[in-house]
């Protein structure tokens, strides 16, 4: 089973971001107030020479442009190559990738020689660094990402070597700015969230266009709907288990679980047919989750009779402190649609899950109101 890199500070990168916390200093406009950052969620800007940028381009769609399969083909991210004298049209863009060997002679190799201090290009020449992020340099909530290496050929092979670092970075960044826009105090359910705060021990962040369609404490399930009977369906359900061990979280538990919980819950109005896992395109992977070691599987759901389907993302991990397995998951029904927007807002709602010690006294206390 593939294991998702975890992201460290070695003394190298804590020594890195010394330096460029300094090195960028002199970009920023002190007196100028930011406004967000702007573009399309899935574009990334790639500032690169012409002649680079043909070396480059497979390296980088292998890492950014990824298909992930809803069940139509989609990528994750769409590259856009720009000449570095476009960079004042674009330079407000969300996500921005700048990418070029050190000393190479092109424009933006130059360009870059002077963003960079001498501590760091000598990091680079030695082949101890590669990768730079400089979050909200000329945008809020923006990601600038520096791709050097001394030649080419080890530019592309660095690339290569991070690319699950590379995309987690902009799907982090992603993820924040979504949930900067689904949010709003003013029409989250704090009813249901209370209520599960109140009597399960947890919490989850619930939309106002969210309902609360089973609650199921006899078999720790509840399940929150948005949109049901229309074309553009939204399914959130968590389940746990008490009194649970640790060795439940292994790939062939967790599809026997959730096949079980859907079975029974998820069906068809006549009843004749119910929700299942397909075979294709699923996968498993071992993640950090909200700082918990975690199995995130993704794949697509199917009816039993094979008359619907759609995507799925699901994390399953083990909560010490309260000895519980438990499964979130969010599921997508938009036939007409492509979905990968869809799902990322799901997963980032998962993403808001907290159990009761880790809810502030003061949300807490104002969540109780709801219940008198």
């Amino acid at each position: 089973m593939k294991k998702e890199k975890t992201i460290s500070l070695s003394n190298t990168n804590i020594k890195l971001f010394v330096m460029l916390l300094f090195s960028f200093t002199a970009f920023i406009s002190c007196g100028e107030a930011q406004k967000p950052a702007v573009g399309l969620e899935d574009e990334i800007i790639v500032f690169a020479d012409s002649t680079e940028f043909y070396n480059l381009e497979n390296s980088l769609l292998t890492v950014f442009g990824k298909i992930i399969y809803t069940p139509q083909p989609e990528n994750l991210f769409v590259l856009t190559r720009k000449d570095i004298s476009e960079l004042e049209k674009y330079r407000t863009r969300k996500n921005i990738i700048m990418a070029a060997p050190l000393n190479s002679g092109s424009e933006l190799s130059k360009y870059i020689d002077g963003m960079l201090s001498a501590d760091v290009k000598n990091l680079i020449n030695a082949d101890s660094i590669s990768v730079i992020n400089k979050h909200d340099l000329w945008a809020k909530n923006q990601l600038l990402m520096i791709l050097s290496a001394p030649t080419i050929e080890k530019l592309n092979q660095s690339i290569l070597n991070q690319h699950e670092d590379l995309l987690h970075h902009f799907q982090k960044i992603s993820d924040k700015r979504l949930f900067q826009s689904l949010y709003n105090e003013r029409f989250e359910r704090k009813d249901v969230q209370a209520k599960f705060l109140n009597d399960y021990g947890w919490m989850i962040y619930v939309q106002s266009d969210f309902y609360l369609a089973l609650d199921k404490p006899e078999d720790n399930f509840v399940w929150l709907r948005r949109s049901p009977g229309t074309d553009m369906e939204r399914w959130i359900f968590v389940h746990w288990k008490d009194n649970a061990s640790p060795a439940l979280l292994n790939r062939d538990s967790i599809y026997s679980i959730r096949n079980g919980i859907t079975s029974k819950y998820y069906r068809s109005s006549d009843d004749a047919s119910f929700v299942e896992i397909s075979d294709d395109y699923k996968t498993t992977l071992e993640v950090n989750f909200l700082g918990r070691y975690a199995l995130m599987t993704q794949g697509l759901w199917r009816m039993s009779d094979g008359s619907m389907g759609g995507p799925f993302i699901n994390y399953t991990f083990y909560d010490q402190p309260t000895n519980r397995i438990y499964m979130l998951d969010g599921s997508i029904y938009a036939p007409k649609y492509y979905k990968k927007k869809l799902i990322q807002q799901v997963n980032v709602i998962l993403q808001s899950f907290l159990t009761e010690r880790e809810v502030k006294d003061d949300v807490k206390k104002e969540l109780m109101k709801e219940l008198n």
